[in-house]
């Protein structure tokens, strides 16, 4: 492999001569090679500091003209165009594990921008005396704004897909409640008989449930608006002319079509990660509500015999190497398990947020990783759990009828009619007996089989009357 010769504060580097990138990237690709094949920088994420140095571009080209020249700037924008478009994700070879803060990150983007647009101007890669990673693409900022800038944007996109596909899952419980609102059955607490109701109102419930979690997505990924670019290293600003974090966030909003923010105190958002743990937080609580139901489906289709069989699941995959025709409820299973992993990316997040110290937080890298795991998988597991598991469930009408007239449960009906205790010792009778409630009302004489018919007909118990 050829290769050409950088250098860094720390002296020289070997880069292999057909790369982009330059000598802060190189030793962290070789500093680093913990995830390396199944980590590396995701590509919502390249394209987001593509946006961010093309802003800062444009605002340094406004206010220090005698270092972001007309050339520069055309060249810069250009190959951050590039980035944006994904033409040069191959020279963004760096895993997520990395030195606190996300340098490596930050100069990964500077150097490529840098080289490809010594290229478009005419000159070699490593010439950096006519365009500097540092001086110029990285003019007035550092990783400590530029690097939280640039993930909050790709958060704030990723946001919406992860929106959609919740809203397509909602949809689809709320369709498969409609189809079924008049099917009955016995509802439970505490995995015992309770009172009936209806599939249709067990899917909608689902669908409310999971309702809630649309709203507060927005309301949480509201807090990622406000960036601290501009503040450089600790937030006084420093190598920032004046009016250039105005100036970075505005071209930032033309270029997004996003309402980005300045952070009103620079120095307090440098470090702070508080909008992260919020919004992983609501990722967890999403998760958390999305396994509880994938619990009550496969609860609902246990069986087929000797289960509850309330529900049948679309069959996706033979369930057993040793046992001829078993299958088992594969898709809810393995949203479980997503969803394990987004709640334990959540206590990641939650340690991480808590180990910054004074000016910085240098866990981002991890923090980052984490959210961007928990978009991705929970995106991409409500997709199949809607096409594959609810779009085709079945409910065992017939079935669930029975059980209901079958139950105990339903002496509650009876309770403000002829009184607690005698519905207890009514439903502990049938318990011991096994006869019907219904019977054994009319053997004690309790009430006449007109009355006894219209309490206990399970339409009525569906709601208050």
């Amino acid at each position: 492999m050829e290769y050409r010769i950088e250098h860094d504060s720390m002296g020289e580097v070997k880069v292999p001569s057909d790369r982009l990138w330059g000598a802060q990237t190189q030793r962290s690709h070789e500093n680093f090679r913990i995830g390396e094949g199944i980590e590396t920088m995701p590509s919502e994420i390249i394209r987001a500091f593509g946006i961010l140095k093309k802003a800062a571009a444009l605002a340094n080209h406004t206010l220090v003209p005698e270092r972001m020249t007309d050339e520069k700037l055309d060249a810069v924008c250009a190959a951050c165009d590039e980035v944006i478009g994904g033409r040069l994700a191959e020279e963004f070879p760096l895993v997520v594990w990395q030195t606190g803060s996300g340098t490596q990150s930050n100069m990964n983007a500077n150097e490529v921008i840098a080289n490809r647009a010594l290229e478009i101007m005419g000159h070699k890669r490593g010439e950096y005396q006519f365009c500097s990673p540092n001086d110029h693409v990285n003019c007035a900022q550092s990783t400590n704004d530029a690097y939280p800038s640039a993930f909050r944007y790709a958060f704030i996109r990723m946001n919406r897909g992860l929106e959609d596909e919740l809203k397509n899952l909602i949809a689809s419980l709320r369709k498969k409640g409609d189809e079924y609102n008049d099917s009955i059955k016995m509802g439970r607490t505490q995995l015992q008989d309770a009172v009936p109701m209806t599939s249709g109102q067990e899917f909608h419930a689902f669908a409310n449930n999971l309702e809630e979690e649309v709203a507060n997505l927005e309301r949480n990924v509201k807090l990622l608006y406000e960036i601290n670019m501009g503040g450089t290293a600790i937030g006084t600003g420093l190598n920032a002319v004046a009016g250039y974090a105005e100036l970075c966030i505005k071209k930032m909003c033309e270029l997004t079509g996003e309402p980005f923010q300045l952070a009103s105190d620079l120095v307090e958002a440098t470090p702070d990660t508080g909008a992260y743990v919020s919004y992983s937080a609501a990722l967890k609580r999403l998760a958390v509500k999305l396994s509880k139901t994938c619990n009550d489906l496969r609860l609902m289709a246990s069986g087929p015999r000797c289960g509850l069989h309330e529900i049948n699941l679309p069959p996706m995959a033979p369930g057993s190497s040793i046992m001829p025709g078993k299958v088992n409820p594969v898709i809810p299973e393995v949203t479980n398990q997503v969803c394990f992993k987004v709640i334990g990316n959540d206590m990641a997040v939650t340690f991480a947020a808590e180990a910054g110290q004074l000016q910085l937080n240098v866990m981002e890298p991890i923090i980052t990783e984490c959210i961007f795991e928990s978009i991705t998988w929970l995106r991409n597991v409500m997709k199949i759990l809607r096409e594959k598991c609810i779009d085709g469930i079945t409910i065992n009408r017939e079935h669930n009828s029975e059980t209901v007239k079958h139950s105990i449960g339903i002496v509650t009906a009876l309770n403000p009619v002829i009184g607690y205790k005698a519905s207890t010792k009514i439903a502990k009778e049938a318990l011991e007996s096994g006869k019907s409630v219904y019977n054994l009302v009319l053997e004690h004489g309790l009430l006449t089989k007109e009355q006894l018919d219209e309490l206990l007909d399970p339409k009525n118990m569906l709601a208050s009357h």
